[in-house]
């Protein structure tokens, strides 16, 4: 039996082949099956699929890295009208003697009635603590070993189509911290001046508290998507005393995409978001604190907390295309910056600006969810510079 080889994209789009992901390749080296021959692809149909691959990087923040990553994902109705959702998670060790691990998943229900949202980290890690602001630079900084445990969890009611209302619980506990470098770059490191200055103790700092969000979303696909729109404002609020808090403070979250074709075949594409991270009252603890990369994925060519303050900004741009006509293979092009707002450091928003960018391949590995296997290298200002591996596009 020979399947067509044209397929219908998630647009309507024709392609000029049918769609070929890992599994394919393996079925043909292995079973000797021809590729015109693999089953066709139907977005609409149940089932779940799962991924797994090593997990292989280096940046800043951890130096070398490897681990594996995993993804599954799978439909909790009708296809044709409940979301594709997904669960992730992952764990790696590092050169610099970090154990990384978490999960995250988006759970639509039938018929999108209800969307749980969830990002859980537990982590035994270190990370270097900069001055406050875009401007700081690289003198001064230190290293901070620590335990870190998130607890975010989000669940959303469907009040219009592709519009959501929820709330939630959001704790992140940063225990055991202690220095990982010279006791008297320690004394003197950004993290211990603003620690004292606020009255936090520095080894361990706790936020939790509640949140309330507001999202729509109209894209075609959560893990991959080809058109559409994502918009969501999330409002926390942590409270000193609740569940070991160390303070009273609110944070508004912020993020916008959206995804446009620039060609009919959806072959070629653009994707950009927006991040916006203000602590609009009280005082937070430094490492909860806005930062770049503080969703794990944003920001590549910089580590983690390269840039902290009262307020983040955080746009991007990123190119995506298929390098073959069947889509195993595909590539990106991307460019970033952020900016940071700090009063202590008489730094306000867009004084300064810290622009990144860099390329990636991709390799599909299951064309149904549209899960790639990602591998991005991006440069930063002063000497920053990251590889990076993962499973799922950044945003």
């Amino acid at each position: 039996m020979s399947w067509p080889a044209r397929a219908q994209d998630a647009n309507g789009d024709a392609s000029t082949a049918a769609p070929t992901d890992v599994s394919d390749m393996w079925r043909l080296v292995r079973h000797k099956i021809p590729l015109d021959e693999q089953p066709p692809v139907d977005e609409d149909e149940g089932g779940h699929y799962f991924v797994l691959a090593p997990s292989i990087g280096s940046k800043p923040s951890t130096g070398v890295n490897g681990g594996f990553s995993s993804n599954v994902a799978f439909f909790r109705g009708d296809a044709r009208t409940t979301h594709i959702s997904s669960v992730s998670a992952g764990l790696k060790l590092s050169q610099k003697q970090q154990t990384l691990s978490g999960i995250k998943f988006s759970i639509f229900t039938e018929d999108d009635r209800w969307f749980l949202q969830g990002d859980n980290r537990f982590s035994w890690t270190s990370q270097n603590t900069y001055a406050l602001g875009t401007g700081a630079g690289l003198a001064g900084s230190a290293n901070l070993k620590y335990d870190f445990f998130r607890l975010y969890e989000t669940a959303y009611r469907r009040v219009r189509k592709r519009l959501f209302v929820g709330g939630g619980l959001d704790v992140d506990i940063h225990t055991a911290a202690r220095p990982g470098t010279s006791a008297a770059a320690w004394d003197q490191s950004a993290y211990a001046a603003y620690t004292a200055l606020h009255g936090f103790t520095d080894d361990e700092q706790t936020s939790a508290g509640t949140n309330v969000g507001l999202l729509f979303d109209t894209r075609d696909n959560g893990i991959n998507a080809r058109r559409g729109w994502l918009a969501s404002a999330a409002y926390r609020t942590f409270f000193k005393g609740f569940l070991g808090g160390d303070s009273t403070w609110q944070e508004l979250s912020l993020d916008t995409r959206t995804y446009r074709k620039l060609t009919a075949d959806a072959r070629h594409r653009l994707a950009f978001r927006f991040l916006g991270d203000l602590v609009t009252g009280g005082t937070a603890p430094y490492l909860d604190l806005p930062e770049n990369g503080g969703d794990g994925r944003s920001a590549r060519g910089y580590g983690e907390g390269r840039f902290r303050g009262e307020r983040m900004l955080y746009g991007e741009m990123e190119y995506r295309g298929t390098i073959t006509r069947n889509g195993l293979l595909g590539m990106v092009a991307f460019l970033n910056a952020t900016t940071v707002d700090s009063v202590e450091a008489h730094e306000k928003l867009f004084d300064s600006v810290a622009p990144a960018g860099g390329f990636g391949l991709r390799v599909l590995l299951n064309k149904r969810s549209r899960t790639n296997l990602c591998t991005d290298y991006g440069w930063g200002v002063q000497g920053s510079r990251g590889f990076y591996l993962a499973i799922q596009e950044a945003f």
